[in-house]
């Protein structure tokens, strides 16, 4: 079986192409290039390599979010083009979760971070567990002190992960102390392939015509419509 995956949700891009449980490529790539521009010529760059022709993808793995509007956008769009056109089942998976595969190995808490302006955050938490990961707290859009005030409670060294972590890393350390673990430039990269391996433990495909991307939260041109609306009672 050979499956696509794709990771646009944030600045760096990935894609990887799996056939019967071995990696055959993945590509990824840190530098804030336009997804728009890159993200398919990648996937046609992705199978040409692999030997491989769209037709032979058997099912598609897609980072659906939270992150970039604009990138978690454009990966969505690709994925749902290439199940729609190619008849080919379509799995989303969490981008926080898919960055949090990187820490497997740490003992601890996983924390994915992906910064969402003015203090914010777009976090969750993990826990290894087996060959996968368990959730200790939902994907979500929050405020880095609320977040940091919870791992705080919880006591255990937490891992964080991400390319974003740099600019609120002094912040944690301050709040966490000795607690905190910051994962090093080679682990922030997010894996195209891991999320391949997490729409492998599904147990079911999504709704192409229905899948839409996670953004958590609604957008800023919504959240002034909303204050433009009257209220009802």
């Amino acid at each position: 079986m050979i499956w696509l995956g794709i990771d646009t949700a944030n600045s760096p891009l990935s894609v990887a192409i799996v056939k019967d449980n071995v990696l055959l490529i993945e590509e990824s790539s840190m530098m804030k290039v336009n997804h728009s521009l890159r993200a398919m010529p990648a996937v046609e760059e992705a199978c040409r390599k692999a030997s491989i022709v769209p037709a032979d993808i058997d099912a598609i793995a897609v980072s659906e979010g939270p992150g970039s509007y604009t990138g978690v956008r454009i990966g969505v769009t690709i994925a749902k083009t290439l199940a729609w056109t190619l008849n080919k089942p379509l799995y989303g998976v969490s981008s926080l979760q898919t960055l949090a595969m990187n820490g497997q190995l740490f003992n601890g808490l996983i924390c994915p971070l992906i910064d969402a302006r003015r203090s914010n955050v777009y976090s969750a938490v993990y826990r290894a567990e087996g060959e996968g990961l368990a959730a200790v707290d939902e994907d979500q859009h929050c405020s880095l002190a609320d977040l940091l005030d919870r791992l705080d409670k919880l006591g255990e060294p937490v891992l964080f992960i991400g390319d974003d972590v740099k600019i609120h890393e002094e912040v944690i350390q301050q709040r966490l102390g000795e607690n905190a673990r910051f994962a090093s430039f080679a682990m922030n990269v997010p894996r195209a392939s891991s999320a391949v391996l997490l729409a492998m433990g599904k147990d079911e495909a999504d709704s192409v015509h229905a899948f839409t991307p996670q953004y958590k939260r609604i957008t800023e041109a919504e959240a002034n419509l909303v204050k433009k609306e009257p209220l009802h009672e």
